[in-house]
């Protein structure tokens, strides 16, 4: 980095006040547009990665996550702010967990796949709670009679789980706990894991009409 250590420092204050004071992620993208083409990208992840360390130790981190970079409450000290703001985090039903379930991780499927995996009906209101939360959406369709859409997790999935790609999904069975970490061990409880692991044997082998891998969507969902 050739950057006289003053403006090295300015930058990274640049960098920092911008983070704190927004309520989404900042991608790289827009964070260079901080500095009218006076800094690079490569420049600017430099300068992120020198922040993140600077803020090891803190109750607040800087992370990376799929819409781009953000501050946010390390999780240990998230029950003392839940304290200033309690409020009742939403439950889900085991319907609409197994139908998340079965979206992230053989994405992309259409109605018909879930149904198949899950082996009874998928409502309509299932999915719409899914596509309100920001979670998935439909990405294509199959061209098959009818051409059905094709679903699959979105950046805002990626986000709340404090994810930079579908790479990083941590294992099936603990998917319920993570997607909603407040929720009470009752509604944990109500995660299928019997259920969703069919799904996981499933996934091994797509469907031969799927038009597109989980990475395919991947760069779908990202674009």
């Amino acid at each position: 980095m050739d950057l006289p250590q003053d403006d090295v420092r300015a930058f990274k204050v640049v960098l920092e006040t911008a983070l704190l004071t927004s309520q989404e992620a900042l991608s790289v993208a827009e964070l260079c547009r901080l500095f009218d083409g006076e800094v690079g990208a490569d420049v600017v992840r430099r300068l992120l990665e020198d922040l993140r360390a600077e803020w090891q130790g803190r109750g607040v981190e800087l992370v990376a996550v799929a819409s781009g970079w953000r501050f946010q409450a390390r999780v240990e000290f998230q029950k003392y702010l839940d304290r200033l703001n309690p409020q009742k985090p939403p439950r889900y039903s085991r319907a609409v967990l197994e139908t998340l379930a079965i979206i992230a991780y053989r994405q992309p499927v259409t109605r018909g796949d879930i149904e198949n995996i899950r082996g009874v009906s998928v409502s309509t209101p299932i999915l719409k709670t899914l596509e309100a939360r920001g979670w998935v959406d439909v990405v294509g369709h199959r061209e098959v009679p009818g051409r059905p859409g094709l679903y699959a997790t979105t950046r805002k999935f990626l986000d709340d789980l404090g994810l930079r790609s579908l790479e990083e999904l941590p294992p099936l069975e603990e998917l319920g706990t993570l997607v909603e970490p407040d929720l009470s061990a009752q509604a944990q409880a109500e995660l299928p894991v019997e259920a969703v692991s069919v799904a996981s044997a499933e996934a091994s082998a797509p469907p031969a009409d799927a038009p597109a891998s989980q990475a395919d969507t991947a760069e779908a969902v990202s674009q």
